[in-house]
């Protein structure tokens, strides 16, 4: 499948609706939520806690399925595709960033990083990883543990490790959250320098207005729907 040209439209949700089980009874998280993103965008997700963001840029991301609706990455349905299916279109072309970064504790920087390669049975994947590091700032870390790296050196290592593989989209879910506000800007200027640098569509949650008014386009996501801008 060959990669999109530049203002075509990479990824597309539509009637996304999610529900779950509660005490209380169904709970819907989000309802027909509707979306385009075009490559090399930068999109923000916002709004109160409980709104759905991270729900839905989950499902964007082929980490969790919808209750209603479907979802297209790179002209295929996402929604579509068995787990297996969809583990493989996000190995080659997603990348994810946790607010809680989900290192290995028992893996090195480098090691942490190898991983998508290795998954991918890249032969040359230390030297990828030595290389994304490097642009990460962290060559003097690589041997590192993430329990001997600060915040926003592990943060680096998980943007990395998303970053390795160079894949078409980038999500982060509240990628400056467990930062200072100093170390929470250079994370967001490394973010998007990568969307500069190498055309990487970037959607984000976040509740920094700071972060989110460097993107391209807020969506405002309130009670599971889009709110008008």
């Amino acid at each position: 499948m060959s990669k999109p040209e530049a203002g075509e439209v990479v990824l597309r949700a539509a009637g996304i609706g999610k529900q779950v089980s509660s005490p209380e009874g169904p709970l819907t998280i989000l309802d027909a939520v509707d979306l385009e993103v075009r490559r090399g965008e930068t999109v923000a997700l916002v709004g109160p806690s409980g709104a759905g963001k991270t729900t839905l840029l989950a499902i964007l991301a082929g980490l969790d399925r919808p209750s209603q609706g479907q979802v297209w990455l790179s002209g295929q349905e996402l929604t579509a595709l068995s787990e297996d299916g969809r583990a493989r279109l996000r190995a080659r072309r997603v990348g994810f960033v946790f607010q809680s970064f989900h290192l290995l504790p028992s893996l090195t920087a480098l090691e942490n990083v190898m991983l998508p390669l290795e998954l991918l049975n890249e032969r040359d994947a230390a030297a990828q990883a030595r290389e994304t590091l490097r642009m990460m700032g962290l060559e003097r870390r690589m041997s590192h543990y993430p329990k001997q790296l600060s915040g926003g050196e592990q943060q680096r290592v998980a943007i990395g490790r998303a970053f390795v593989t160079r894949p078409e989209m980038l999500f982060a879910d509240e990628p400056t959250g467990n930062l200072d506000a100093a170390t929470g800007e250079r994370i967001g200027a490394l973010l998007f320098s990568l969307n500069r640098e190498f055309g990487t569509t970037l959607v984000l949650v976040t509740h920094e207005q700071g972060l989110a008014g460097h993107c391209d386009r807020v969506l405002h996501i309130d009670g599971g729907r889009m709110q008008p801008a």
